[in-house]
């Protein structure tokens, strides 16, 4: 006993337990992180924890998550937070003349007076609906393929339309015998609104969407525009409260603020830099190239092309590029004169092989007849052989020698810059093609292609 007793008292000490250490981050990116507490344990059985935010900062936190996509700024592109900016501005501007629009079309539907009946009010508000209806059908059966390709352009004339739509109204009490008249093209110029804003706003947001999140940042858009409603028919209410009766005051206001709106929208479509190639921006980008072997980012060629309608920018050319304007992109061969077929079924039979497009050159314009086999990346290829032939001021027939041969020698490394500069290169934004063609040639073995 007094043996095992000794050894006992001179076997070493138990090691002592390493202190443990757990730090805890709030975030809704890896790259965006903040520390919120530190958990230490000092022994078995006790633990320290220390706070690193205040509950402040964390619910704030949680308030701007309700408004920015997960992960803002990485997960979009940086002209996401610009033209967010511009947009809720102008949207805040719409619903304060909403408000003003609004009162001055129920008081012309007779809203508070005895005389104004029910049915009467209810059949006018109907054809003014329907009209609306039927012109968003029609609108989108007529350009619904060119929102893509224009989206900027769209996008300022659907605001445009919309300040006419309430323009309508407001002028509505001052014509009655003509309200329905009115108030049917002021619905009909929001229903051209609606369709248009909805389909460029969808392509805005694929464009601002970095990690495939094109449904987290239509939801916080939800949000924003929520908020900026809230605001904007609150101070709307306050404003119509202390402009009523006042006539003079109430278009002051309306023209004022009709001014705001349209000078945000243009500031918040000249914040986008679109990394999609269409008509222009093709034109631009090819045009630098060929006098400097360089090619333009996105952000350079946004401060060049145009945004306005076409109306305007005849006015202001702005050192655009108008190469495009002499291409015409899927011609119907039995359009063209006889003279012009001979030269078709000529191109034909020497360029069939290689291309999946034809080129017809007349007066100047450059037309592509395109194959019924086609995808997008052959129809981008013939729209910059076509640029390259107008460009060239070719003279000697529907495929020119030359400009074939740059595009043997160049177009592919055109194709990798474009893409190494942030273009996207899979298709080109375009109206759709409806006509194309398919060309046979009977050689005299007797083989068919």
């Amino acid at each position: 006993m007094e043996g095992d007793q000794k050894v006992n008292s001179t076997s070493p000490a138990p090691a002592a337990e390493p202190a443990m250490m757990i730090e805890e981050w709030n975030g809704t990116s890896s790259t965006k992180l903040t520390k919120t507490a530190t958990i230490t344990s000092t022994s078995h059985s006790s633990i320290s924890i220390q706070r690193s935010s205040n509950a402040f900062t964390h619910i704030s936190q949680r308030i701007l998550q309700a408004f920015v996509p997960e992960g803002y700024p990485t997960s979009v592109t940086p002209d996401y937070f610009p033209f967010q900016v511009w947009d809720s501005l102008q949207g805040l501007s719409t619903y304060v003349r909403m408000m003003l629009s609004t009162q001055a079309l129920l008081s012309a539907i007779g809203v508070g007076e005895k005389s104004a009946t029910v049915i009467g009010a209810t059949f006018q508000w109907f054809l003014r609906d329907l009209t609306g209806m039927l012109g968003g059908v029609l609108f989108t059966c007529y350009q619904g393929s060119n929102l893509d390709s224009k989206a900027k352009m769209w996008r300022l004339v659907a605001d445009l339309m919309n300040d006419l739509g309430m323009l309508m109204d407001l002028v509505s009490p001052l014509f009655p015998s003509a309200f329905v008249f009115i108030v049917c093209i002021g619905s009909l110029s929001r229903s051209f609104t609606g369709v248009a804003s909805g389909a460029t706003r969808a392509a805005l947001t694929q464009h601002f969407a970095l990690e495939n999140n094109a449904a987290d940042i239509a939801a916080k858009e939800g949000s924003q525009e929520t908020l900026a409603t809230m605001i904007g028919m609150a101070l709307g209410m306050l404003l119509a409260r202390l402009t009523i009766g006042h006539s003079f005051a109430i278009w002051i206001s309306f023209l004022s603020l009709t001014m705001f709106h349209m000078y945000a929208n243009y500031k918040a479509v000249c914040c986008l830099s679109l990394n999609t190639l269409n008509c222009e921006r093709c034109s631009i980008v090819l045009s630098h190239f060929l006098k400097t072997g360089q090619v333009l980012s996105p952000k350079q060629v946004s401060s060049m092309e145009h945004v306005l309608p076409l109306l305007v920018t005849s006015w202001n050319l702005k050192g655009g590029d108008s190469l495009y304007k002499q291409v015409r992109l899927g011609v119907r061969v039995s359009s063209l004169d006889s003279l012009a077929m001979v030269d078709l079924l000529q191109s034909a039979g020497s360029h069939y092989k290689k291309e999946k497009y034809l080129l017809q050159q007349k007066g100047g314009i450059i037309r592509i007849i395109t194959h019924k086999d086609s995808a997008g990346a052959d129809i981008l290829q013939s729209f910059i052989h076509a640029l390259v032939m107008a460009k060239l001021d070719d003279r000697d027939g529907s495929m020119s020698s030359e400009s074939q041969s740059w595009m043997d020698k160049h177009y592919e490394v055109f194709i990798l810059k474009l893409q190494s500069s942030g273009w996207k290169t899979e298709r080109l934004l375009s109206s759709s093609v409806v006509w194309r063609a398919n060309w046979l040639v009977d050689y005299s073995d007797g083989k068919h292609d």
